[in-house]
Parts: C-alpha cells; structure tokens; sequence
C-alpha cells in the first residue's frame, strides 16, 4: 500500500465496522483525511510519488477498434510477392483465432496495399506508411514499439484489460489511478478529462468503465468533455437559478452530506461533496476552456481547419494542449472505427485522415511550447490486425481480422527516448521475433527482451510519471490492488 492507501484504508475500515455497531472514534481522523487528500497528494507528488518524474502529464490517443499495423507502421516487403497463398503453419503454430476467421478454409497472406518510406531517425530509420504523411514528418520525436502485445482477442475484453489492467469489468481505469495516486493542480478542472472525437466508422459502444474509478471512490473517475450540447452533462443551472442560488443550494447540500457522513462514515459521501464543488467552480472553467477564438490562425494551419469543429479529432487534440497547459494531468483521446474486417482500405484512409495531421501537430505544438519534454503522449489501440485477408480476396479492398499476438505503439516526450524503435516481428508480421527473424513466445510473467506485454505498457507509463507500478496500490475487500495486477516490467529500454 502506498502512503496515500493508509487514510484511505482508514475510511474503509471505519465504514466496515458500522456493520458490527457504530464506532464513536475515528470517523473524524478518516473525515479530515479524505478532505486532505489531494492537496496532500499534490504536494507531495510534485517530484514524482516514489522516484523523480521524467513526466508530469500524459497524453493517451487511443484508437479503438485495432488500427492496422501492417498498412501503418510494420513493413514487410517479403509479403508483397505471396498475395492469397496461404500462411504458413508454422507462422500460426496452432495459436488462437476468431471466431469469424476460424470458419474460413484458408488464411491468405494479404501484403499492404500501401507504399511506405523510411524516414530517417537517431536509430536506423522507422518506416511509416503513406497514410501517415504528417506523422511521419515527426518519427524523429516518437519511440515506436512494434512488439505490444495481449492475450485477449475480442474488443471488449481487449480494451477492458489495456485501459484498467483486467479483461473483467469492475477495476478502475488507469486514469482513476494516475488521478488517486497524483492528485490534481487545478481546483477547477478535473485531474482525468475524456473526450470521444467524432469518426465515420464509430461503429462500437465506448462505456464509462474504460474511463471509471471501479472500486475506487467516484471523485476518481474520468470527467466526459463532450463535443455537442453541454460540454460536461449537468453542469449548467435549471432556468430561473442564478449563480448564487446554486451557491446557497450547494451549501445546503453540504451540510446535509456532512452530517451523514458523520453519521455513517461512508468515504463516498466526502466524494460526491467534493464533485458538487468540482462542477459549481466547473461552470465557468470550461466554458472558457472551449472557447477557441483565442487561439491564432497559425495554430489552426497547424492542426487544421477541421480543429475549428467541436468533436473532431484535431479539436480534441488542440483541447488536450489546453487542458494540460491548465494543469490537468492526465487526458485521452478515444477515436472509434479501427475495425476493419472487410474493406479496410477505404475505412483505414478515413481514419488516418482524421487523426494523421492532428498526433503530429499535438508533438510540434507541444514542443515549440516548451512542454513535450515533460509530457507524454501515448498513441495505440487494444490490438492490431492480422497478416492475412478476411471478407474476401481482394487487392484493393481486402480486411483483416484482430491479433493480439503484436501490435505498434508510440510514445513521444515525457522521457522516452526519441526517435527509435523497439522490437520486431517475423516476416509475416504475425510473431514476435527475435534480431535474427526467429519467433519468440512471449511471456508476460517473465519478461522477454524486445517484446512490452501491456501490463509492460502501464508499468512504463506509470514510471515515467514517478510511480512504482508495485507500489501504487488501494486496498478492496481485503486485497491491495494495482493496475497491473501482479505483473508488469518497466522497459528501461524506452527510457531517455
């Protein structure tokens, strides 16, 4: 348990023993606790919780759906003669499928579509697709890692376990705990803020528990900016109340609260207390927040004129720079429609066209401000795509089915190292394999070199920002828990 869970394992308890008689001590020392929290949390987090921070912020561009890494990022020439022959058994070695693939005959090898270059970096170069024209005028500034990898194979699991560490609902999010263990800086902005940017292929449901505090208290949870209506749902005043009548009605409702918190010693009371004061002094924050007419044209050049349109990916992006210059510290981006079964190329030029020009003008604006250096900015979805075709065989218009076997990820600023890359993968882009070509297995209980399971990801991610993975814990139903479970390797590899 960190030093942070003993007051709110205080709390816990306390409410525990109402169960067995009302306890007359103690409730004050947990109350005064859970009101400290944050400030105590901000203070003492400012270097980092368990070790000197490389990172104060983290960006997280999430692309749900799987993006394809073999159209994006992972070249395999050797693919590009062996169009519709079948992948060779020992490329598979009998590891699991979909279900939609399994009732084809055949997989056949299905080469990219796509021209790629190789752009010059530190290292040896990255090849980045020419679907990415922008991004790849930044390789220089990513570190790109061709070997995530997962064991789940469906959506929902998928983005469940990368986003809270656990393909069963109920654990709370990674920001839920970015925002528990770092605290917030902002008094009238949330720690965690969500967005979900507009798409043409939005086709799967995003719920609340991939941005939720699960056991955790709610004052943890992300907070949803949406693009149309109210920007945050409940924020504004019924007609015919003024702002001070909500003041008056706020105070009310404090009082109430107290004296049932006193009463019962329930830790969530404190919390919801505290998000009625969020959201009063939210009222004005964020208007202001969304107001983007101060912004020069030169940054809209940058982002493009599609930033001018609430809800679109360049928005979003542009809105996470302002969010973080605001103090708050942890922001995801979640960009539906990856899910390319059957006619992925139409699909997947779509969606990078959202999301290429915004991810590199994020990096050049964070950068000339001043603030890559001590933000990261985390790009990835919950798996890639698979080498070989589904939905028909078709040069132009092929798909691909999901594989979790491995994927490609970057990060760029906050202390990774710059302008490399991290892994490989077989000719097929199906194993990970090792400097001569050969597949590895991969195991996310003993880490192997080259490879970064997501647990991997998390523990990294939460390094960056100053907190052993191992030490980050909240204790629930007589367990300490973390986002990585009881697993997880910080990849010293990546590290600047």
């Amino acid at each position: 348990m960190n030093e942070f869970g003993i007051f709110q394992e205080n709390g816990l308890s306390q409410t525990r023993r109402q169960l067995f008689g009302r306890a007359a001590l103690g409730l004050g020392t947990a109350s005064l606790a859970q009101l400290m929290g944050p400030s105590l949390q901000a203070a003492t987090t400012s270097e980092g919780m368990h070790h000197k921070a490389t990172a104060k912020r983290v960006i997280y561009l999430f692309m749900s759906g799987g993006p394809s890494q073999h159209d994006m990022w992972d070249y395999k020439p050797k693919m590009q003669g062996m169009f519709g022959k079948d992948l060779p058994e020992y490329v598979r070695d009998g590891q699991r499928i979909t279900g939609m693939t399994s009732r084809q005959k055949t997989l056949p090898v299905c080469p990219s579509k796509y021209k790629f270059t190789r752009q010059e970096n530190n290292q040896d170069g990255v090849w980045v697709s020419e679907l990415l024209p922008h991004t790849a005028k930044v390789v220089k500034d990513l570190c790109v890692v061709h070997t995530t990898f997962t064991e789940a194979i469906n959506h929902d699991p998928a983005i469940t376990y990368i986003q809270t560490g656990s393909q069963i609902p109920g654990r709370p999010s990674m920001g839920s705990w970015l925002s528990y263990g770092l605290g917030n800086v902002n008094e009238n902005l949330p720690g965690y803020v969500v967005m979900h940017a507009k798409s043409s292929h939005a086709e799967q449901s995003l719920f609340g528990r991939l941005w939720g505090s699960g056991f955790m208290p709610s004052e943890y949870q992300g907070v949803l900016l949406r693009s149309q209506g109210d920007p945050v749902l409940y924020l504004g005043n019924p007609k015919g109340v003024s702002r001070s009548d909500r003041r008056n009605q706020l105070d009310a409702l404090s009082a109430l609260n107290y004296e049932q918190h006193q009463r019962l010693g329930d830790p969530e009371i404190l919390s919801r207390i505290k998000q009625h004061e969020m959201a009063y002094r939210m009222q004005t924050s964020v208007p202001e927040l969304m107001d983007l007419s101060s912004e020069s044209d030169e940054t809209f050049k940058l982002y493009g004129e599609e930033a001018r349109q609430a809800g679109t990916f360049s928005a979003c992006c542009l809105n996470a720079r302002r969010l973080i210059e605001r103090g708050v510290r942890n922001v995801q981006i979640f960009h539906r429609g990856w899910d390319a079964h059957g006619n992925l190329p139409r699909e997947h030029e779509s969606q990078c066209k959202d999301i290429d020009q915004a991810c590199a003008a994020l990096i050049i604006d964070l950068k000339r401000k001043g603030m890559l250096e001590d933000t990261l900015v985390v790009w990835g979805g919950e798996f890639g795509r698979t080498a070989y075709c589904q939905g028909g065989l078709k040069k132009e218009n092929y798909g691909r089915d999901h594989h979790p076997r491995c994927f490609t990820t970057w990060m760029a600023g906050g202390g990774v190292k710059p302008g490399i890359t991290y892994g490989r993968t077989d000719d097929f882009g199906y194993n990970i394999a090792d400097a001569d070509g050969n597949p590895l297995k991969p195991d996310k209980e003993k880490h192997t070199p080259g490879t970064m399971h997501i647990h991997d990801l998390n523990a990294t991610i939460l390094h960056l920002l100053g907190i052993d993975h191992k030490k980050l814990t909240y204790r629930y139903q007589g367990r300490d828990f973390r986002l990585t479970d009881i697993h997880g390797h910080v990849i010293k590899e990546l590290l600047a």
